[in-house]
């Protein structure tokens, strides 16, 4: 399965000022890492690719990462699950490029 989840906190104190969650991101993503599941961060989302227990075992860890910088936490998630599939993080966006070349030159 694929995990795609946001986690931010939200009525603490802003050290910065500049209204920016980017160190309690950067506690969630420590946690990601960590894990050892593939996975891919952008400017949205982080994606994870494994079994269900083992994807949210590491969702969990990552919000309770974030908690500790607010008394609030927001958690945004999508799922694609498919059994029996592996490789799907860099496997969807083969496929997706591929139907993209092949339109592209008239396929």
């Amino acid at each position: 399965m694929l995990v795609a989840f946001s986690v931010a906190p939200s009525g603490g104190p802003d050290p910065d000022g500049d209204g920016g969650v980017h160190d309690a991101v950067a506690e969630a993503v420590k946690v990601v890492r960590a894990s050892g599941l593939p996975h891919r961060t952008d400017a949205m989302f982080t994606t994870i690719e494994g079994e269900w227990d083992e994807v949210f075992a590491v969702v969990k860890e990552a919000t309770e990462a974030v908690a500790r910088f607010g008394p609030r936490v927001s958690l945004v998630l999508k799922a694609d699950i498919r059994d029996g599939r592996t490789g799907e993080l860099d496997g969807k966006l083969e496929r997706l490029e591929k139907a993209i070349d092949e339109s592209c030159n008239g396929k």
